[in-house]
């Protein structure tokens, strides 16, 4: 759903731009509060994952195919705030690098496919949280439930946006009908994608899933017949370990981007995504205007003057998730070093699952 240049005329993109970077100062403030020494790597981690798991298309509908948003997976990961941040850095990096999405365009996209889904995601899936029984389960269906809605969501504030300030005379009856339908296949996907994520993480490391926390208890021991909270590990004893388990999810985190991005990206589908059907098939694209940074040497996910098309989309969407990566990462570590003291991270310090 990257919107390009010349689809929304240019003061309703630099009104979505003024509001999009309002949205993103809040969230540089709001994620002070999430981020701590554990999640702050985690959310450059979530970023890179978003990048590499964005090459990969899905087929969805006759010439049509999707790929993951990730509004939702990353608000449930490491919150809504750090999620606004999470997307808003893929999208700087694929608008800069490779040429994805439009530069004028930027503040529609960060508007439409990061704070969007991030808060539509977000409010649903604690609504749910808050009839559902606690369980981690509970937060695995919820998280599907989440991202399928958002996807559709994020289709009707584009047509809104377009409603407002589209370029081209389309009825706004069949751009609405166009986008729901095929953005609530794609949702489907995304769905899955988010579910089965937050599923692998909250498996092994659930006291780093933002969404998750609330939903784990003091271990306790029965004593006289009664229970009693049992003492916290000391902190010599219970750190090490943490750290450790914490440097291995990164790592098999990073790893898995890679592979995806490099490998399993050159399988993806070829055919264009959901807005990029519905623009040719109704005609919104007749006033797409040539990208920025077209001749970037990274440009449409490929390296230049590298004519195997197997090695040169593996190496740029390695290059990809390593750009994502440091700038993620380097973002969210001046956001950690920036907490206050009465702003302290929400986070769930020596305790046991339930």
């Amino acid at each position: 759903m990257h919107v390009p240049d010349g689809f929304i005329n240019a003061p309703v993109s630099a009104a979505a731009g003024v509001v999009a970077a309002g949205a993103v100062a809040v969230s540089l403030r709001g994620a002070r509060r999430e981020l701590d020494e554990r999640t702050a790597p985690l959310a450059g981690l979530v970023a890179a994952f978003i990048f590499a798991v964005q090459m990969l298309n899905f087929p969805v509908a006759a010439g049509t195919s999707g790929h993951l948003l990730g509004g939702a997976l990353a608000a449930i990961l490491v919150g809504p705030y750090t999620g606004v941040l999470c997307v808003t850095v893929v999208l700087l990096m694929q608008g800069i690098l490779f040429a994805d999405g439009g530069l004028t365009a930027l503040g529609v996209n960060v508007l439409d496919m990061g704070i969007t889904t991030t808060v539509v995601a977000y409010a649903l899936f604690r609504g749910l949280l808050g009839v559902l029984p606690k369980t981690r389960r509970s937060v695995t269906g919820a998280s599907f439930v989440a991202a399928l809605v958002s996807v559709p969501a994020a289709a009707c504030v584009f047509t809104l946006i377009y409603w407002i300030g589209g370029t081209t005379d389309i009825p706004i009856g069949k751009v609405f009908t166009a986008m729901a339908g095929v953005h609530v296949l794609i949702g489907i996907g995304e769905a899955v994608i988010t579910a089965l994520t937050v599923g692998a993480v909250i498996a092994v490391r659930p006291d780093l899933v933002h969404g998750a926390r609330g939903l784990t208890s003091s271990l306790k021991l029965r004593i006289d017949g009664e229970l009693v909270d049992a003492p916290a590990p000391a902190p010599a004893q219970a750190a090490p370990a943490a750290a450790r388990s914490h440097r291995r999810i990164w790592a098999a985190g990073l790893v898995t981007a890679l592979v995806l991005a490099g490998f399993v990206s050159y399988y993806a589908s070829s055919s264009p995504d959901g807005l990029e059907k519905v623009a040719a098939d109704q005609g919104i694209d007749k006033k797409t205007e040539e990208h920025a940074a077209k001749d970037s040497p990274l440009a449409d996910y490929g390296v230049k003057d590298v004519s195997d098309a197997r090695i040169s989309g593996g190496l740029a969407g390695v290059i990809g998730v390593a750009a994502t990566v440091v700038v993620g990462s380097g973002v969210f570590y001046v956001v950690r070093r920036r907490r206050t003291p009465d702003a302290p991270a929400d986070s769930t310090h020596d305790k046991e699952s339930v």
